[in-house]
């Protein structure tokens, strides 16, 4: 770890949603109306909508929207007006949080995989809110999944080369507008039952107050690049994802990250706690089995996954979010696994 100096610092950080809070019931009801009369089997993956282990998720359009074909440009246009007004509100509350206002960020970065904008949401969001004209902007696609640790990592390094910079972390994901009506995959169907919308702002500052960010790291498995991502469609982007995760985590997760530790001189006995996105409930009991806790130990986790579904990228913050408000001690390890196969790994100490 640097010195306390030069270290990045997590100065505050602030989540936001949309307006459409969807209960698991209410989602199941619709599903079951919509599938099963176009897909005999429906009733068959039923079970996964109750034990995803979701009660509630956010939603940027009403529920009836997702009974509707969409083309491109309608999702477009929705993904770009959601996106900026969720991040406008975390940005405001996140630097509200740290006493400073829109003129004093120096730098962003934007993390999102679940909509296509050039320009991007960022330099969007400079001119809806009069960011500095020399606002240096890092926008980020594609990592799914794993984008708030890997983002959090990639914005904690810009901070740690620029002391005295602020730098602020922005992640949206609206999952929603990717389902697609016309789909009857199987992904297409699970993936209505886990993921839910959210965004999460981030000011990270090198000799800044707060919890210190200290390496961060990435793990990319050979021969991996079906687990995880999109596919590209007329209608949208479809998600692509292998039932298999749990089992590569049980599996792979643990060689992975004792290396990135290893790197770092530590061990995982060095660790206070662990921060994780919560892909879902198998994914949170193999996460736990290689963390060596008690089934449920993940306890942030799987309240987050609980109160929201599964945000993609936003996730993980909202987790570090209500383990920073229960209050934390030690060394930290953000992580989560995305698109590559990939591992993004964190370390945070907190006080």
């Amino acid at each position: 770890m640097n010195s306390v100096t030069s270290s990045p610092a997590l100065v505050s950080l602030a989540t936001s949603v949309p307006p459409y809070r969807l209960s698991q019931e209410e989602v199941t009801d619709w599903a079951r109306g919509f599938f099963e009369a176009r897909f005999p089997g429906f009733e068959r993956l039923v079970p996964a909508y109750a034990n995803a282990g979701i009660a509630t998720r956010h939603s940027c359009v009403p529920l009836d929207w997702y009974s509707r074909p969409h083309d491109w440009p309608e999702r477009t246009q929705l993904y770009i007006e959601s996106s900026l007004a969720l991040l406008e509100r975390a940005t405001m509350d996140c630097l509200a949080a740290a006493d400073l206002t829109i003129e004093d960020v120096d730098v962003v970065v934007t993390v999102s995989s679940t909509g296509i904008a050039t320009p991007t949401l960022d330099a969007r969001l400079a001119q809806r809110l009069r960011m500095r004209s020399d606002l240096e902007r890092l926008p980020i696609f594609g990592l799914g999944c794993a984008g708030g640790t890997i983002g959090l990592a990639r914005a904690a390094a810009l901070a740690r080369a620029r002391p005295g910079a602020r730098v602020l972390l922005l992640v949206v994901e609206l999952c929603g507008l990717t389902f697609r009506a016309d789909d009857l995959s199987k992904s297409n169907m699970i993936a209505a039952a886990l993921f839910g919308d959210g965004a999460a702002a981030a000011l990270i500052q090198a000799g800044g107050d707060g919890p210190v960010l200290g390496p961060g790291g990435d793990h990319t498995w050979p021969d991996s690049l079906d687990v995880m991502g999109w596919e590209v469609t007329p209608s949208g982007l479809g998600v692509l994802f292998s039932r298999d995760i749990p089992t590569l985590v049980r599996e792979r997760l643990a060689p992975a990250l004792d290396g990135f530790l290893e790197r770092h001189a530590l061990t995982r006995r060095d660790l206070a706690g662990f921060i994780v996105h919560p892909g879902g409930a198998k994914v949170l009991s193999a996460l736990e089995a290689v963390f060596d806790l008690p089934l449920g130990g993940l306890d942030d986790a799987r309240s987050v996954l609980r109160d929201y579904g599964n945000m993609s990228a936003a996730t993980v913050l909202f987790v570090l979010r209500r383990a920073l408000d229960r209050g934390l001690d030690g060394l930290q390890l953000l992580t989560a696994l995305g698109p590559g196969f990939t591992a993004g790994f964190q370390l945070l100490q907190a006080a």
